[in-house]
């Protein structure tokens, strides 16, 4: 008896392990789709027709203004609209929103649901928590490195408007979620309306007019342990600068948008960054649409 005990036990074991060992593959995407993509002839069937051919996991919704709804349904994704629970999920004033075509888990509901809001995605059975967010685009400068400061006064200039207050409104949700990933890992994406700190370091400061800038913005979130998934897999800014922000007849080209990540379980394997101008010809595998938004988007996929 006793032998046929440890043999079971043992069989456990083992199941135990390899269930632990198998790993799941998911995409991300986060897209400000401008307006609900309303800003172009039939814009959300263009928005429909582009994440058809990313074919995302995941979206991470920025500006959905009344049409995830129905994106989320020609799709077959569940759909979250980060709003106070009981609002209509076509109400046209709300931004930020999730989609997934795995189930969801409890709400994570904030004091700011317009510019950050999440909610759980049990993925195989675990969960992680995917928070969207949108910060506000000032202070904003097309070429802030002409404007004659040092990095010391960009970085005072960057805390004088909208973005950074609003920033210092989710730190405690950031700082909360972000000090639990062992147990659920967080991935946290849209726009930030800011440039990188890891786009203006040592590499690139030819040309940024010699300025290294640590970027608040995204420099907290890494003080947070989260990860920029595109810029780890594409260390180089010069080679793969990862555009999502560039204004037609302007010199204005950053990389805004992003998809970070926190929890030992999570690894990016593959990241993209795409864009195309409001209006214009968008090609992906090997079709052209109208491109619907005024920003590009990030793609990661994850292991876990």
């Amino acid at each position: 008896m006793n032998r046929i005990l440890f043999f079971l036990t043992f069989l456990l074991m083992i199941n135990a392990c390899t269930e632990k060992k198998e790993e799941v593959t998911f995409k991300v995407m986060a897209w400000n789709i401008l307006h609900g993509g309303n800003d172009i002839p039939k814009g959300p069937k263009e928005v429909i027709h582009i994440i058809q051919e990313i074919d995302p996991d995941v979206i991470l919704m920025v500006e959905t203004y009344g049409s995830g709804k129905r994106i989320a349904d020609s799709l077959g994704y569940n759909f979250h609209l980060i709003a106070e629970e009981g609002t209509a999920l076509d109400d046209k004033n709300i931004n930020l929103s999730i989609f997934s075509k795995f189930p969801f888990g409890e709400r994570i509901d904030t004091e700011f649901p317009f510019y950050f809001g999440g909610r759980e995605v049990l993925i195989n059975g675990r969960t992680i928590r995917f928070f969207s967010n949108w910060f506000h685009y000032l202070p904003w400068e097309n070429e802030p490195e002409e404007m004659g400061m040092s990095t010391a006064e960009l970085l005072d200039w960057e805390k004088t408007e909208t973005r950074y207050n609003m920033i210092q409104k989710v730190l405690p949700y950031l700082k909360k979620y972000s000090a639990s990933t062992d147990s659920i890992p967080v991935i946290f994406g849209g726009d930030l309306n800011s440039p990188s700190h890891l786009d203006w370091g040592e590499e690139t400061k030819e040309i940024h007019n010699g300025l290294q800038v640590p970027w608040y913005s995204t420099k907290v979130l890494e003080e947070l342990g989260l990860i920029d998934t595109y810029r780890t897999l594409h260390p180089d800014p010069i080679s793969h600068p990862g555009i999502t922000w560039d204004s037609k007849g302007v010199k204005d080209e950053h990389r805004i948008d992003y998809i970070f990540y926190k929890g030992d379980a999570l690894k990016p394997v593959a990241s993209d960054s795409h864009n195309a101008h409001l209006g214009e010809p968008f090609s992906i595998n090997g079709k052209t649409f109208p491109y619907p938004s005024d920003h590009g988007f990030v793609v990661t996929t994850f292991t876990f």
